[in-house]
């Protein structure tokens, strides 16, 4: 079967954890996953496969993802890619598809690299989690996009069984020829 990156850049770690998931679903399918932060990537050398995902932060994502994406773009153009965003606004139903998700358009905007694949997935709000600046300002946005505002509030936007089908749709993608 493929060998397939995993890398992701996250903050409070939800991206992580669906990476843990991705992982888990393409190993289950007999794949080889190697699972690491942004950080610490390798050389895209033996990999057929890369997938990224990345939190969203103060309405962007890591500059260090469009920086890796310049340093590898023709290592990444070579192989099947996926990208995938993770946002509290993609608990939306109007905006949890990479075609209507704000923060997906961007990332094209910004990004020379068209991976095969692109999905948003939703995060999870943890106000007793955060920095208090940080509560303040998502509790802020929270109340303009008429979301939860109350501190104690933990809930998990994630939906798990989209995830499942992006990791499979990983794990069907067609190896490019290098």
């Amino acid at each position: 079967m493929s060998k397939t990156l995993i890398l992701f850049s996250t903050v409070h770690g939800q991206t992580r954890k669906i990476c843990d998931r991705i992982a888990e679903v393409m190993r289950g399918l007999d794949h080889e996953v190697t699972l690491m932060p942004l950080e610490q990537a390798p050389s895209l050398e033996g990999f057929d496969k890369v997938v990224l995902g990345a939190s969203i932060r103060h309405g962007k994502h890591n500059s260090a993802v469009y920086q890796f994406i310049e340093q590898n773009l023709d290592a990444l153009r070579s192989r099947a890619g996926a990208f995938f965003s993770v946002s509290l606004v993609a608990r939306k139903q109007a905006k949890n598809t990479a075609a209507t998700n704000p923060y997906m358009q961007d990332f094209l905007a910004k990004s020379s690299w068209r991976p095969e694949l692109l999905e948003v997935f939703g995060g999870n709000l943890h106000y007793q989690g955060y920095s208090a600046m940080d509560r303040n300002i998502i509790r802020f946005i929270m109340w303009l996009t008429k979301g939860p505002t109350d501190p104690n509030t933990k809930v998990e936007y994630t939906d798990w069984q989209k995830v499942d089908r992006f990791s499979r749709e990983i794990a069907s993608m067609e190896i490019l020829s290098r």
